[in-house]
């Protein structure tokens, strides 16, 4: 949730939220709903205070005095009923209205729409398509079944399978490692999480339309496992010399994929069900902008160290998520398709959840909100993707990443032609 004083306040803080889409109009009825709310407040609170003194009378009154004092504490108490009635309104209201409101975009998060991001740089050669797309190695070398994951299950599911499902456990532990290092706590989180966990991770309202729901239940499949890790200090006061704490979740994902209809559609790189190890950190509100570049840094090493091409980009304000104050994707060389596509992200939010959660940092002489960001480590079916292209060989063989070979017991895993 947004601060609604700094909305009020701060011109550059109002413009962030517009770059990010909000229109202005909206944003003067939510501050005409925050008025609304902080006048009836006031008037709740001068009412309970006259409830109270007129309560205290009754016992300090004469006896012929009391009928007239208990009417007038009867009176007094139909009034804090009612105008506590309007206080309950007007405080829905505001929370539905702020709600609906992004985290405005950083300074220097560049303005307009997804083909506006600014290339912060270019890593590694980019090489030509290989003999076979990914979809194609996938499927003749029998690592990713498609046609039985969309029989049994429907289009974009796929079974996973061979050397691949080998690969993908090397993924997921030299990337633990990798964060381990890095200060990160293991955790292995739920899947499902009530409503409420999803509104203060910052996803719903506006992503729910990608959000599988379970029927009879207030449960809800996580897209990321961000949406639980956020959960994990609910409510409390870290201390500030603690600070940051820093989680690394493994955690199958599912996501609608609503709006992309005819988009990706062949082998394993935009699916419904995938799995991926993902970085979650609560921060000091004031060295936030230090973790976003830590966090990106790490995802440079895990993506140079698997020797993919890669660039960073800084996502323009319209393409930022609702929850995401700035946020850099890294792109990876899709030799298939000339062009980079999306690999890994990591975002800023700010207070952004932190507000929603009452997740607060405090030391001897103060307290304030944390901040939290997030940055995927590795979306394994994606990196998947885009190892069986940079890394195929002229036969179709796929060579294995050399900082995966002490989890294995291969080094290639052979193509089509090996046969």
């Amino acid at each position: 949730m947004i601060d609604l004083r700094r909305l009020r306040d701060d011109t550059d803080y109002r413009e962030g939220a517009v770059r990010k889409g909000a229109s202005p109009e909206f944003l003067e009825d939510l501050l005409g709903a925050d008025s609304t709310w902080r006048e009836i407040t006031h008037q709740a609170e001068e009412a309970r205070a006259a409830q109270n003194a007129a309560s205290r009378e009754i016992g300090r009154a004469a006896p012929e005095d009391r009928p007239a004092k208990i009417a007038e504490a009867g009176r007094l108490k139909e009034e804090v009923e009612s105008v506590e009635t309007s206080e309950r309104a007007a405080a829905a209201r505001r929370a539905e209205l702020a709600l609906q409101v992004p985290n405005p975009a950083a300074a220097d998060v560049p303005s307009g729409g997804e083909e506006q991001f600014e290339t912060v740089r270019e890593v590694g050669e980019r090489g030509d398509p290989p003999a076979y797309d990914h979809a194609q190695i996938g499927a003749l070398s029998g690592l990713v079944d498609s046609e039985s994951g969309a029989r049994n299950s429907g289009t974009r599911f796929a079974y996973i399978k061979g050397a691949a499902v080998r690969l993908e456990f090397a993924l997921v532990q030299w990337t633990m490692d990798v964060l381990e290092r890095n200060g990160f706590v293991p955790v292995v989180p739920p899947v499902l999480v009530r409503e409420d966990m999803m509104v203060e991770a910052g996803f719903f309202p506006a992503d729910r339309h990608q959000v599988y729901e379970i029927d009879g239940d207030d449960l809800f499949l996580i897209g990321t496992s961000e949406v639980a890790l956020a959960g994990l200090h609910r409510g409390e006061r870290l201390e500030r010399d603690g600070l940051p704490l820093r989680y690394a979740g493994f955690s199958s994902c599912f996501r609608r994929e609503a709006g992309t209809h005819g988009k990706d559609t062949r082998g394993i790189f935009r699916v419904h069900q995938f799995d991926k190890v993902e970085m979650f950190s609560f921060c000091d509100s004031e060295t936030s902008w230090d973790e976003l570049e830590a966090l990106r840094a790490i995802q440079e090493e895990i993506v140079a160290s698997l020797d993919l091409p890669y660039r960073v980009i800084n996502v323009a304000a319209g393409d930022l998520g609702a929850a995401a104050a700035k946020k850099y994707d890294l792109e990876v060389w899709l030799p298939s398709e000339r062009a980079y596509r999306e690999v890994t992200s990591c975002s800023n939010y700010t207070d952004y959840s932190a507000r929603r959660l009452g997740t607060r940092w405090v030391d001897d002489d103060a307290s304030g909100l944390v901040h939290t960001l997030n940055g995927t480590a590795c979306a394994i079916g994606r990196t998947l993707v885009f190892i069986m292209e940079n890394h195929q060989l002229p036969d179709g063989a796929i060579a294995v990443p050399e900082v995966l070979h002490p989890w294995l017991n291969f080094t290639e895993i052979p193509g089509p032609a090996s046969d």
